[in-house]
């Protein structure tokens, strides 16, 4: 649970929403935190490549930063492949 303290004006901006949008208060702020933080973390590369990350070992190779691109390129390939 978290409380937020809003100023008188934003307070009444959000009892207005919530009343034109016929949902609680609450729901309306759940919404707009979840909207937020889609935003912000919705683009985390980290977060795009999780299927993949840690998938491929190097192995101590010299050339295994160039085998694990091209492995890579092959597993997106086959993605891409399997999607159409």
């Amino acid at each position: 649970m978290r409380s937020v303290r809003l100023d008188d004006a934003l307070e009444q901006r959000l009892a207005e929403a919530a009343t034109v949008a016929g949902q609680p208060v609450s729901a309306l702020i759940r919404e707009a935190v979840q909207q937020k933080c889609d935003e912000v973390l919705g683009d985390r590369l980290d977060v795009q490549l999780a299927d993949v990350i840690g998938m491929f070992s190097g192995r101590g190779r010299s050339r295994a930063s160039f085998q694990t691109g091209r492995a890579f390129t092959r597993l997106l390939l086959r993605k891409r492949k399997t999607h159409r």
